[in-house]
């Protein structure tokens, strides 16, 4: 496994893992959203998309984002994608490939993570600028 999916990978995980357990709530000015359409190419690459704003960073802010269909349980990451926390509101878009067939046309729910990896102590710890969850239509690219 190259670095960069075993870094998206992680990331997704721990950017879920941590939500789950801790939701995060934006500070002023700071959000994210989805957009309410998503695609899927036949290979089962996906791509999802939204805009994000956030402040005040220190250290590599990153998008994560995951997709659930069949089960609520069962979310498959999609990708990661490099924040500016300028303040201005910026796209974001990650694409990533699910195994076939588990992400098809049709009603779906997207979970978008804006999270910084701040150094505390010498260890690199999530801190979350914003999250949301949106039901979306997923079309075939």
């Amino acid at each position: 496994m190259s670095v960069r999916p075993a870094l998206t990978a992680a990331l997704c995980t721990a950017a879920v893992l941590c939500v789950a357990h801790s939701p995060a709530t934006a500070a002023p000015g700071e959000s994210i959203t989805v957009d309410r359409t998503g695609k899927v190419a036949e290979d089962g690459t996906v791509t999802l998309s939204g805009t994000y704003r956030c402040t005040g960073a220190t250290g590599p802010v990153f998008i994560t984002s995951s997709i659930s269909q069949s089960s609520p349980t069962t979310r498959r990451s999609i990708g990661s994608s490099q924040a500016l926390c300028d303040g201005a509101e910026h796209r974001w878009q990650n694409t990533g490939r699910a195994p076939a067939g588990t992400v098809k046309p049709g009603a779906a729910n997207v979970e978008a993570t804006l999270m910084e990896l701040r150094l505390t102590k010498g260890l690199p710890l999530p801190f979350f600028h914003a999250a949301q969850r949106q039901d979306i239509a997923v079309s075939k690219a």
